[in-house]
């Protein structure tokens, strides 16, 4: 089953690793997969465009069908494979309901760690202004305080049970606490519900090889 479908991937993503935690809470392991590096460009080239003209990782196929964005990537293998491995959709309409937003939501938070995280990379230096930056830490601050928020006394962010909303939100706060080790005192509950999953198999499984050969990211979030 798993080798008609085909991953390529880039070490570190959130997108890519949420797609693999979500083929492995489904065992479906032994699909094909090719590692491609960003910091090569290796993500623009031809094997990787010819697939998703975006140039974007990651780029997921099953037979014939191509699936680009990561979050339908996860819903699309909860929808063909709900018998099989864990079931990742709430049966209550309310959990379910919160499933979807919390879902929805992480692209806010991803891109405002990113605005902090790539403000240096895109901005350059002639235009850059402290109060900028500032600006970006104190919006992403409020983020954080907002999920800090959700995650008081849950395991979980859609009731009781790991489902989409984990699969997709779960490697953007790992990527976070990454980046940003200070984060742990300052986001009790962000921190706690990080190391309650953070041993779960299929994230143990997929855990980005670049991180172990560098576990601890450079402090590039410590002004939050």
């Amino acid at each position: 089953m798993a080798q008609d479908m085909t991953l390529l991937w880039g070490s570190g993503s959130p997108p890519c690793w949420r797609v693999m935690i979500a083929l492995e809470e489904k065992n479906l392991q032994g699909y094909n997969q090719k590692r491609f590096f960003f910091e090569k460009q290796e993500h623009k080239s031809a094997e990787v465009m010819a697939m998703n003209p975006r140039g974007q990782l990651p780029v997921f196929k099953h037979g014939d069908k191509v699936v680009n964005e990561s979050y339908a990537a996860i819903m699309y293998l909860e929808d063909q494979f709900k018998s099989q491995g864990t079931k990742l959709i709430p049966d209550s309409p309310a959990d379910k309901a919160m499933m979807y937003q919390r879902i929805m939501e992480g692209n806010t938070l991803q891109q405002k760690i990113s605005e902090v995280l790539y403000y240096n990379f895109f901005v350059p230096e002639e235009e850059r202004h402290d109060s900028a930056i500032k600006r970006k830490q104190e919006a992403l601050a409020a983020e954080l305080k907002l999920w800090d928020g959700y995650l008081a006394g849950g395991c979980c962010l859609a009731g009781k049970s790991f489902s989409l909303a984990d699969v997709a939100i779960f490697p953007i706060i790992a990527y976070l606490l990454h980046y940003c080790p200070l984060c742990e005192t300052r986001y009790l509950n962000i921190a706690a519900y990080f190391n309650k999953l953070k041993d779960r198999p299929s994230i143990k499984a997929s855990w980005p090889p670049a991180w172990f050969e560098n576990p601890q990211g450079q402090e590039l979030l410590k002004g939050i």
